[in-house]
């Protein structure tokens, strides 16, 4: 009774409201062609020189229900913490695989949308989502209200954000243009679909042969955990995780990596190394903050 008490209260005030408003108060302009036009600021500009224009591409900060994945609680990311957000996409990856494969090849493979959500998408479990990749034609990035936490920690701004847009990026590449089933070969007996979180596979994965405890899934995201997770880390951490995994482990893996370092010059034109190195360089730049994550100025 007291959920209908609120809804007629709010009807009377309403209803004063509208009575109390004479004729000349009124404008024939419509609010919602006015809300319209009120959303072209800056940043639109920005987005249209520096993702629609070059790449085709789309990249959504406003929320749309429709654009989300409707089994979750999600908020709108704030407009600074999605201009951040777009500055990071362009300069760690659009920028990055401009110079290292050329531009047409940025224009025809990275997806043609970009969702930025505010918050994180939590399951039931406990985890949650960090990003994902619908059908190689969009890329949703959550989480991006908390980016400001992690823009001076390296390990964290992979390990939160980039890692999974490389990681998701390469599953694009591998739809287009299959890698080797030799890969599949090297790890056949140690894939073990979803139970790769559970014990005893979320222990002891570096010495069979696994980056990541979610490599062991199956062959093609241990294609995207290896990619994405060499390309982030610097030389050092990787060869300390190599020390870890031991003789076999080790061998397993740079097979893999010799795998995925053929494939990516054969079918792309990619240097495996160049992209690493061109990757951390720009990390080391944006952190030591000669890169401008807020500017919304366009060039002349």
């Amino acid at each position: 009774m007291k959920h209908y008490t609120y809804i007629l209260f709010a009807l009377v005030a309403l209803s004063l409201t509208m009575v109390s408003c004479s004729e000349d108060e009124l404008s024939d302009q419509s609010i919602i062609t006015g809300a319209e036009e009120a959303l072209v600021n800056d940043f639109d500009y920005w987005l249209e020189r520096n993702f629609r224009e070059p790449y085709n591409i789309e990249f959504m900060y406003r929320y749309e229900d429709v654009e989300s994945d409707m089994n979750y609680y999600v908020v709108p990311a704030d407009t600074l913490a999605a201009i951040r957000m777009a500055h990071l996409v362009k300069y760690l990856c659009l920028d990055l695989y401009d110079e290292v494969a050329g531009s047409e090849f940025t224009r025809s493979t990275f997806p043609k949308a970009i969702m930025c959500i505010g918050s994180w998408q939590f399951q039931n479990n406990g985890t949650f989502i960090l990003g994902y990749a619908l059908g190689g034609r969009k890329f949703v990035l959550t989480g991006a209200n908390d980016l400001e936490d992690y823009l001076q920690d390296t390990y964290y701004l992979n390990y939160y954000y980039f890692h999974t847009v490389h990681h998701e990026f390469s599953h694009i590449l591998h739809q287009l243009k299959d890698f080797p089933a030799d890969f599949q070969l090297i790890s056949g007996t140690t894939y073990v679909n979803d139970k790769w979180s559970e014990p005893p596979h979320n222990v002891g994965y570096l010495q069979r042969g696994h980056i990541t405890d979610y490599s062991q899934q199956e062959a093609q995201e241990d294609f995207a955990e290896m990619y994405s997770t060499y390309i982030t880390n610097t030389p050092e951490q990787w060869e300390a995780w190599m020390q870890e995994a031991g003789p076999e482990g080790r061998a397993k893996m740079e097979s893999k990596l010799d795998i995925i370092r053929v494939y990516l010059d054969e079918n792309w034109g990619i240097d495996l190394e160049a992209l690493r190195a061109g990757l951390l360089r720009r990390q080391a730049e944006i952190f030591a903050g000669r890169v401008d994550l807020e500017s919304t100025k366009l060039d002349d």
